[in-house]
């Protein structure tokens, strides 16, 4: 009975102990090993906080190493892109520009073509107003014949020049329009013939006879001379025409004085304007 009963109480005793031996662990494996990690990031975060106290520095903490190349990664890519935009509306200006410049070049081409155009066209039309002047009565004169000689007919010329010069000098208009008249005639070919024509046509302009006037003042200036008194001649053949009642050749003759007589003298250039407004040039 006594055996039984030790026997009996070790069996007793035993189970327990056998129970407790069979029981699981709490955390299981998966948990566990999430314990360490977070065990191991604070000993790291502790030995960073030990550190920099030691330094005196502040506490950084740096991001993964994968991470940090990641970002930089994606910054350089936001930077490309930026840049890629910028260049695109660069490149859509100076295609903007050019197409501009190019429709500008166009109208500047036609521009010039119409402005050559009428250069052409108005020195037709004052081409034209000198013939219909020169096709006005042609002014009457005598028909004295000069010298065979031509030393003598040269002497004859300049003295005859001269003495027309004198008459209109002095006044005597009636007498220098017979004086350059008889010059004209009687030397149609010396280098002064254009100059006594352009002085006759002004003894006959005080006379008011128009129509002669206009016709002396184109034999005057027909070749356009470069001489001193051609650009006055111009705008006395203008003036002559507003008197005929021709405005439009008038204009047309002067327009040609800013092209054949750049330089001429200030006061010749505002009588011009003057005839200019009487004729109503545009």
């Amino acid at each position: 009975m006594r055996i039984l009963g030790a026997a009996a109480a070790v069996a007793l005793f035993a189970t327990p102990s056998f129970a407790q031996t069979s029981m699981d662990d709490p955390l299981d494996a998966r948990d566990a090993k999430r314990v360490d990690r977070m065990e191991k990031v604070v000993r790291e975060l502790r030995d960073i906080v030990f550190k920099a106290q030691k330094t005196g520095g502040p506490v950084v903490v740096q991001p993964a190493d994968t991470d940090a190349r990641m970002a930089d990664l994606a910054t350089k890519i936001a930077d490309l892109e930026g840049s890629l935009t910028k260049l695109n509306g660069s490149l859509e200006t100076t295609g903007h520009e050019l197409d501009q410049t190019k429709r500008e070049n166009t109208q500047l081409k036609a521009q010039v073509k119409a402005l050559s155009d009428r250069l052409a066209a108005d020195e037709q039309k004052a081409a034209e107003a000198l013939a219909t002047a020169a096709a006005a009565t042609p002014p009457s004169a005598p028909e004295p014949q000069a010298p065979a000689d031509p030393k003598v007919a040269a002497t004859a010329a300049a003295g005859a020049f001269s003495k027309a010069r004198q008459l209109m000098l002095s006044g005597d208009y009636d007498g220098a329009e017979a004086a350059f008249s008889a010059y004209v005639a009687t030397y149609p070919d010396t280098p002064r013939t254009a100059e006594a024509s352009y002085w006759w046509g002004k003894t006959l302009g005080v006379r008011g006879d128009y129509v002669k006037a206009a016709a002396a003042y184109v034999a005057s200036i027909r070749g356009w001379p470069q001489t001193a008194w051609a650009p006055d001649a111009v705008v006395e053949l203008g003036r002559a025409l507003v008197q005929l009642k021709k405005p439009a050749d008038a204009c047309q003759v002067l327009g040609e004085l800013g092209r054949k007589y750049p330089k001429a003298p200030p006061a010749v250039v505002t009588r011009a304007q003057g005839v200019r407004l009487q004729a109503k040039c545009s």
